[in-house]
């Protein structure tokens, strides 16, 4: 063997090489690219039935004699692909309304101050009716003075009160 047909077998041994390296780079290109395309593509399907005795099972296979089947599709990132399914929400027309911390701590503070108000309201309306109850019963009716004394209320001065009260409870206590 001379010096150029060993030159030559090197040269054909080198460009096998890179030949075989080229393929296996771009065999290795082709299956990640194939392999992302598939797991973002592709779903995994569980099925979801009820057993013999009533229990809740989940499968990768449809059961034989499970009742009420169901197939679940979820994608790689473990959310159902089905578009139509919000996670969480069991009508996609339901709406959750979202409210950051301050926002929930402002709508507390609103609802009990309203409900508050609310008690108050009662009990301003359940005071003036008992004073109407008094009012109409009949008999000496007094008031305290500045200084605790009784002060008698002729009859002129009972139906004056009387129809305040009424008016009162007829704006107030609807």
């Amino acid at each position: 063997m001379n010096i150029f047909s060993v030159k030559r077998i090197a040269v054909i041994i080198h460009s096998k090489i890179i030949n075989t390296a080229a393929k296996l780079l771009v065999t290795l290109s082709a299956t990640g690219i194939l392999s992302l395309t598939m797991t973002t593509s592709h779903a995994l399907q569980v099925y979801k039935s009820i057993g013999a005795h009533g229990e809740v099972k989940y499968s990768q296979h449809q059961p034989q004699n499970g009742k009420n089947v169901e197939l679940i599709e979820f994608r790689s990132d473990g959310r159902q692909s089905d578009a139509g399914k919000l996670a969480g929400k069991t009508d996609a027309n339901q709406n959750t309304p979202t409210q950051n911390p301050e926002e929930q701590r402002v709508a507390q503070l609103e609802a009990r101050i309203k409900e508050q108000e609310s008690n108050a309201n009662a009990q301003r309306c359940q005071s003036l009716r008992n004073n109407l109850t008094n009012l109409n019963v009949g008999g000496r009716i007094y008031e305290m003075d500045t200084n605790g004394k009784r002060q008698y209320l002729d009859s002129r001065e009972i139906e004056v009160k009387r129809e305040r009260v009424q008016q009162a409870i007829t704006q107030y206590c609807s």
